[in-house]
């Protein structure tokens, strides 16, 4: 009974994290009973083979679900690149096509206006099934989601190209100044992704957000997304929001049961 429940929280893990590394694992066991191994490595090996293989697959089937990958293979010569491997590795870079197309006409866009620039995706979307939840994000269920990391400078104002202040692009806060406005001021909610993360912010390097970019890109997500490509919303934090000086009604305050989005811009399509 105890292995059975292991074996069974193992595949719950899974299939949280990855979708479709639950199924593998189901396949790994069957194939070391077939073939008579009970020796770790030799099931991790079957595991890591037979998941490749499930995401390898997971790519060429998505476009018949509606979503297609974005490579997180770059090099040089691009200018929209996907933050950590880690994101293809667990499956969470998959977009609808006009989603995908917005990202690289916004990518040309920066690269257009301040050229070599690289703009960094961060969070999409599983590859299946509308309401599978992309942990912990709250809203990443349907294809037409992505999240962008902010443009970044350093300490002395110098732009940092594909730079994020932390290594997958989250959970480093721009903190709110003395004053700025703080709609979830006072609240405890005990339901929430809000996480502030205290004890990891004095870890990630001092850089700040490039404004000119960061403004850059917003005002053409709120005109060409929004007219070329049906963009329907972006989220960032309100102390952001009003620092940027920005007033268009596309740009949302997620609410407060969501997680914060003042470390990555959250844009969404109809």
């Amino acid at each position: 009974m105890l292995r059975f429940t292991l074996h069974a929280l193992i595949v719950i893990v899974l299939t949280l994290l990855t979708q479709i590394g639950g199924i593998a694992y189901l396949l790994a066991l069957a194939a070391a009973r077939a073939v008579g191994t009970r020796r770790f490595p030799a099931r991790l090996a079957l595991f890591l083979l037979l998941y490749a293989g499930a995401s390898f697959a997971a790519s060429l089937a998505a476009p018949a679900f509606g979503r297609v990958p974005l490579s997180c293979l770059s090099d040089a010569a691009d200018r929209l690149v996907v933050r950590s491997p880690i994101y293809c590795a667990l499956n969470r870079n998959y977009v609808t096509s006009e989603v995908r197309d917005l990202a690289k006409a916004l990518a040309a866009h920066m690269d257009q206006q301040f050229p070599g620039t690289v703009t960094v995706a961060l969070d999409a979307n599983f590859p299946f099934l509308n309401g599978f939840p992309l942990l912990p994000h709250l809203s990443h269920d349907d294809g037409r989601k992505l999240d962008f990391a902010y443009y970044y400078k350093d300490a002395d104002g110098n732009f940092l190209n594909g730079v994020t202040r932390s290594p997958i692009g989250y959970f480093a806060f721009e903190e709110p100044a003395a004053g700025d406005e703080l709609p979830c001021a006072g609240r405890n909610d005990w339901l929430t992704t809000r996480w502030d993360f205290d004890a990891l912010q004095p870890l990630f390097p001092a850089y700040r957000i490039e404004e000119q970019r960061t403004s850059a890109a917003i005002a053409w997500l709120t005109t060409e997304g929004v007219t070329r490509f049906r963009l329907e919303k972006i989220f960032i934090e309100p102390h952001l929001k009003n620092t940027l000086g920005i007033t268009d009604a596309h740009v949302r305050f997620q609410g407060c049961r969501a997680a914060r989005h003042d470390d990555h811009i959250h844009i969404q399509v109809e």
